[in-house]
């Protein structure tokens, strides 16, 4: 597997491309902008998906006119997002309505890769990390040493610290891929993210 990490859109949000290097068939994760600049960087790769974290203008924005240049490739977000109403925070319902929702569970194959769908609200209703082996693309649930905001419609401390704590007690030191900033690992943030920390002391 090959992972590219691009800063596009108006806030340089992180967008992931991945690639099987075997089939050529790829995946990206959250376009928030940008489109030719990674269809360039796709370099000839069969796009399969475009799969978002969450609804916010700034990872989906890039979305619909990649699908339009992609048209094999297939969108996923989760239906509490995509049903915001919140027009100026959430607003892929109005450029497109050819999606698929995916939610707790589900698993997106891209060639002989394959993507687990972790359901992190908290930053927003219809929040998910995907995870793939030993990476988690958490878009904004968590940051190196930090976390999403919560105060955005659909926002709750409360599932910010569940889905926090869900992703500290995974096991092994996996690979943090986040919506901005720099990548971290998930024994880094265990160790000085004073979010992540006080989730795991959260009595359950």
């Amino acid at each position: 597997m090959n992972v590219t990490m691009m800063q596009v859109g108006p806030l340089g949000t992180n967008c992931y491309i991945l690639k099987d290097e075997q089939t050529r068939r790829s995946a990206v994760i959250d376009p928030g902008g940008d489109a030719p600049e990674i269809v360039k960087a796709l370099e000839g790769a069969e796009l399969r998906c475009i799969l978002l974290t969450h609804g916010h203008y700034d990872h989906t924005g890039g979305a619909a006119e990649l699908a339009k240049t992609q048209p094999q490739a297939e969108v996923y977000i989760h239906e509490r997002d995509f049903r915001n109403v919140d027009l100026s925070l959430f607003p892929l319902s109005t450029q497109m309505d050819n999606v698929k929702f995916y939610g707790e569970g589900d698993r997106i194959v891209v060639g002989g890769l394959e993507l687990e769908v972790l359901c992190t609200p908290g930053h927003s209703e219809g929040s998910v990390t995907l995870r793939c082996g030993d990476l988690l693309f958490c878009g904004d649930t968590l940051f190196a040493g930090s976390c999403g905001r919560t105060d955005f419609p659909g926002g709750s401390v409360p599932k910010m610290l569940a889905s926090l704590r869900r992703l500290g007690e995974l096991e092994g030191d996996l690979q943090v891929l986040p919506g901005h900033m720099e990548p971290t690992t998930l024994e880094a943030e265990r160790r000085h993210n004073p979010y992540l920390r006080q989730a795991l002391r959260e009595p359950l």
